[in-house]
């Protein structure tokens, strides 16, 4: 099994805000996994924010080359995709890094099989999760334009800007009916939280992601008390080891799959979720379709979806799972794996 590593910048559509940076491009590595005539694809968002450099991780991933050289295509499909993690990959290697490889190898195992991953997978298949798309933080004249230019059914709103939050939500309301999910991205104090959650439930905000910082757990405690709305965690929910302790502070937690370490750990985390009561919604970091086709086959498993990364870049370089703007929900590609395919040829 060879393993490839390629470092891309994504450009997005339009300049991305929240409440702790902006950016205009998103660096992103989408490693190669070929066994044979197969090739599995899976992609890893380089952000900023998490203190990650793409020219260090490439050549952190590149170490494991060796590791992986002996595998064959075959053997993967005997002891399955878990199996080969755990004897290719430390235990102790970066979540990020390790996302990539765990869809990568979920691709390639897809493909062995002749057959899309949702498929290999036990799931209630009527159950049809919608994803929202994102309005980034920014002037309300700039939310209201990107809402009008871009319908939807269901929208994600970045607050944490100020005070006029609220306003925010009540100008963007005077545009659509489509029901929207507030993300804070703990911009907010407890109070604030508290104080917003009734007027936003009145103009039809469905819940609250991460209002507060992660360490300000008192606050979370007090929200979770008083909020007219659920309080889903993003920034608080990061691992497997954090979903016990967010069922005493949430109502939900939003997975994010390349921060736990891929599709095999986010479901874990699903289970325990449903588990402890908890709502479930899975998110992205500005994917490409690689990523955004890997985070896809859980949607059977949600109850909310924020996978519109793609749908926020201005250059793709991949095709794959695409979302029908007419419903939100997945269009899945006919082919085996998670469906994502290449555009053109890059280079390792």
């Amino acid at each position: 099994m060879k393993l490839k590593v390629h470092q891309l910048s994504l450009p997005l559509r339009d300049p991305f805000r929240i409440a702790h940076e902006s950016r205009t491009e998103q660096p992103t590595l989408i490693v190669e996994l070929i066994a044979g005539e197969y090739r599995g694809l899976g992609e890893t968002a380089m952000t900023r924010y998490y203190g990650l450099d793409s020219q260090r991780c490439a050549a952190e991933l590149k170490t494991l080359a060796p590791a992986f050289a002996p595998w064959t295509a075959r053997e993967l499909d005997e002891v399955g995709v878990a199996a080969v993690l755990d004897l290719t990959v430390p235990q102790n290697f970066n979540p990020f890094l390790r996302c990539a490889l765990d869809v990568a190898l979920h691709d390639l195992w897809g493909k062995v099989k002749g057959q899309r991953v949702g498929r290999l997978w036990k799931q209630d298949r009527t159950r049809q999760i919608p994803t929202c798309y994102t309005i980034g933080l920014a002037p309300v004249e700039e939310m209201v334009r990107k809402l009008r230019t871009f319908p939807w059914p269901v929208y994600k709103i970045k607050l944490g800007g100020g005070d006029d939050d609220v306003a925010i939500i009540r100008a963007l309301r005077e545009h659509t009916a489509a029901p929207f999910y507030v993300d804070a991205n703990t911009g907010w104090t407890a109070r604030q939280a508290i104080d917003y959650s009734g007027p936003l439930k009145e103009l039809g905000v469905k819940f609250i992601e991460q209002p507060l910082k992660p360490e300000d757990t008192a606050g979370q405690a007090e929200v979770h008390r008083h909020s007219a709305l659920p309080v889903l965690a993003d920034e608080s929910c990061q691992t497997e080891d954090d979903v016990d302790r967010c069922a005493k502070l949430f109502s939900g937690i939003n997975i994010k799959v390349v921060k736990c370490g891929g599709l095999l750990p986010a479901r874990r985390m699903i289970a325990r979720a449903r588990q402890l009561g908890l709502r479930v919604m899975a998110g992205c970091m500005t994917e490409s379709s690689v990523g955004i086709s890997g985070i896809a086959q859980l949607l059977p498993e949600l109850d909310y979806a924020d996978l519109d990364g793609a749908m926020l870049l201005a250059d793709d370089p991949a095709s794959g799972v695409k979302f029908d703007p007419r419903t939100g929900l997945a269009i899945y590609p006919d082919r085996p794996g998670t469906g994502a395919l290449l555009k053109r040829s890059i280079n390792a």
